[in-house]
């Protein structure tokens, strides 16, 4: 009943027609493929230096391509889009000059992660770029797509870093490129992530502590609402100031440091907006950490009743939800089986993220088509592998 997704195969045969068709039936030498991510909890804290709990999907992005003489680049989205050019053609420059963002917009994270990569100057190549990763839809498409190429860059010229350098050299994509401040998040679990696991990540020490979700009596379903959002807008910006101007009333470097007593005793030096977003990443950064711990003991109820905690205070502290996602979630909490459910991403339109029984699966689907006023997607996903070299045939 979920909608059908193209597997990694069948997005790499389709990069490879669409390689072949255009650089006169030369086969690509290099395969890569970098997955999007599905937060299950832990929203707006990454860049507050808390902790997230997010998975790798088996949504991803492949990029085919091969190295070419000199310095000048071609890169081309398997499908074309109506809104913007599915081809950019741009030349490296040769004087160690920035390579500046342009248009199309989408080739902005490619010439981010060719401006951050971390190795002698980047030479010139063609790709073809094609994804299963919904745009705009709160699964980091982006992240994708700046792991993808910085991991085809890594096959064109070997960088000598890890790969959490790897995943901090994305994000920078993404801040100087992109102009989005976002936190590690996506990146990090682009390039991390592990089959059969959630990633607990301490955004401040990047370390990441593998959680085991592979209960075969257990399902994650995505809900796509299908209204599309822009993270580079003012409301993400605004709302990392807010964060930070919180925590420098409270004296602290981080809201990562704050308590809500912090909170409470700093809060007539603020106003009643910051602190309602304040007290939103305090108590989703506390959380994150008891759902891991749920999650780990196999605590299912009690991981959904933070969920639901976690969405409440998203709609209600943060402002980031929305009328259609609020009402994906209040639909899928009306299902026997269901666990909990909440928005998931930066918000303002996206996904919902719902764990629940196996075998609520299919009247959940139903009921939640039944009751939206909208046209949704739906993806029933595992815990899927980091970014990856494909073999090819």
């Amino acid at each position: 009943m979920a909608g059908s997704v193209p597997t990694v195969s069948e997005l790499f045969a389709a990069a490879r027609r669409r390689y072949e068709q255009l650089f006169g039936g030369d086969a690509p030498l290099i395969a890569v493929c970098a997955p999007g991510r599905v937060n299950l909890i832990g929203e707006h804290t990454d860049y507050n230096q808390g902790f997230v709990l997010p998975m790798a999907l088996p949504l991803v992005t492949v990029v085919v391509g091969s190295q070419t003489c000199g310095r000048d680049v071609t890169v081309v989205t398997a499908t074309e889009d109506a809104d913007e050019p599915h081809r950019v053609d741009f030349s490296l420059p040769a004087d160690g000059a920035p390579l500046a963002p342009g248009l199309p917009r989408w080739a902005n994270y490619v010439k981010g992660v060719i401006e951050h990569y971390r190795a002698p100057p980047v030479t010139g190549f063609r790709a073809v770029i094609a994804s299963s990763v919904p745009m705009g839809g709160g699964l980091s498409s982006s992240a994708s797509l700046e792991v993808a190429f910085y991991t085809f860059l890594q096959q064109l010229q070997p960088d000598d870093g890890d790969k959490v350098s790897k995943a901090v050299a994305c994000q920078q994509a993404e801040h100087s490129h992109a102009g989005v401040p976002c936190g590690i998040m996506d990146q990090f679990v682009s390039v991390l992530g592990r089959e059969g696991h959630a990633l607990l990540i301490d955004c401040r020490s990047l370390e990441a502590t593998p959680v085991p979700l592979a209960d075969p009596g257990l399902i994650i379903l995505i809900t796509n609402s299908n209204v599309k959002h822009s993270l580079s807008g003012s409301e993400y910006p605004l709302r990392r100031r807010r964060c930070e101007e919180a925590a420098s009333a409270m004296g602290k470097s981080s809201l990562r440091d704050a308590t809500m007593k912090d909170l409470e005793e700093a809060s007539d030096r603020m106003d009643e907006v910051t602190v309602r977003r304040a007290r939103h990443v305090i108590e989703e950064i506390e959380r994150t950490v008891q759902a891991a711990e749920a999650l780990r003991r196999g605590e299912y109820k009690e991981f959904g009743r933070l969920m639901v905690e976690s969405h409440n205070s998203l709609r209600d502290l943060y402002e980031v939800s929305c009328r259609e996602l609020d009402e994906l979630v209040s639909a899928a909490l009306e299902v026997e089986g269901v666990y909990g459910s909440r928005m998931t991403g930066g918000g303002f339109g996206g996904c919902t993220v719902t764990l629940l029984q196996a075998g609520a699966i299919d009247r959940t689907i139903l009921h939640i088509q039944e009751r939206y006023s909208g046209t949704p997607t739906f993806y029933v996903t595992t815990p899927s592998e980091g970014a990856r070299v494909l073999s090819l045939p």
